[in-house]
């Protein structure tokens, strides 16, 4: 049986994962991104770097995060 406590702490902890994510980007100098990928490690592109300045992650983390939520 699930508990509600422990669902509603797993929420929270994403929440303040995202959180973290956010004011780590709004941070970053302008124009600039990450080399790696911050949820895999593996190098991002420099197209998609310069078509997203400031991207922290490669296309296909960006699209699993995107559909997690």
């Amino acid at each position: 049986m699930v508990d509600i406590a422990d669902v509603a702490s797993e929420r929270e902890e994403v929440r303040l994962a995202e959180a973290l994510a956010r004011h780590q980007r709004a941070s970053a100098p302008a124009g600039t991104g990450s080399l790696f990928c911050e949820d895999c490690d593996a190098p991002i592109p420099a197209r998609r770097r310069e078509a997203l300045p400031g991207c922290s992650t490669g296309v296909d983390c960006q699209a699993d995060r995107e559909l997690r939520r």
